[in-house]
């Protein structure tokens, strides 16, 4: 069983969850805060959010497609 890694740098307000260790590249999402990172073959694993302590007032609600399960 693979563990999700979760890191927070509070200096850059920069969260990073990462459902599998492998390569892949950054994408846009349809929210300017939030990147996905995807595999060669476009499944998700994992995504990051810029500026994560000003989501407090507003939950984010962002879809990404192909999200391991």
């Amino acid at each position: 069983m693979e563990k999700v890694r979760v890191w927070y740098d509070a200096e850059g307000d920069f969260l990073e969850v990462m459902f599998r260790q492998q390569d892949g590249y950054f994408r846009e999402t349809g929210f300017d805060q939030v990147m996905e990172k995807v595999d060669m073959e476009g499944n998700v694993i994992g995504f990051s959010i810029l500026n994560v302590s000003g989501l407090k007032e507003k939950p984010l609600d962002i879809d990404l497609p192909n999200v391991p399960g």
